[in-house]
């Protein structure tokens, strides 16, 4: 009995852990990504990467979202950012000489999938679909 207890307030304790760090876990990850064009006679082939969150990453939730045009481009703005739980959702608006619109939606764990369609003004739809396990520990 005394074991069954000890068991469950761990596994509390873990859970408690996991919600202050926010939805994205830290460590070495392996991501696989999509990215289908509208238009485009052929798929692309996915490729994958492996990256390190830092915990100051894992911790920060904005740190969740693309870092690709938007980033620091003062036409963009992201918008509607939210954290349910485990999902991060959000959407970026650019204006300017190539507008375009982005919405995207992460949901983590010990893996994470995340989906980011993005609508460019005359150029059409794109969508990246990302599927990514968490290896372990970064070592540095």
């Amino acid at each position: 009995m005394r074991r069954a207890a000890a068991l469950v307030v761990a596994l509390l304790a873990v859970g408690i852990v996991t919600l202050a760090q926010g939805p994205r876990r830290d460590g070495k990850w392996e991501v696989t990504t999509e990215m289908d064009l509208a238009g485009m006679p052929m798929k692309m082939p996915p490729f994958t990467n492996i990256q390190c969150v830092t915990k100051e990453e894992a911790n920060d939730p904005l740190k969740s979202a693309p870092k690709g045009r938007g980033a620091d481009d003062p036409n963009c703005k992201v918008a509607d950012y939210k954290v349910t739980g485990n999902k991060v959702t959000y959407s970026v608006k650019c204006e300017g000489d190539q507008p375009m619109t982005m919405k995207g939606e992460m949901v983590y764990g010990d893996t994470y999938t995340a989906t980011q369609t993005m609508e460019v003004a005359g150029r059409g739809t794109m969508t990246m679909k990302s599927t990514a396990k968490r290896l372990g520990d970064c070592i540095k």
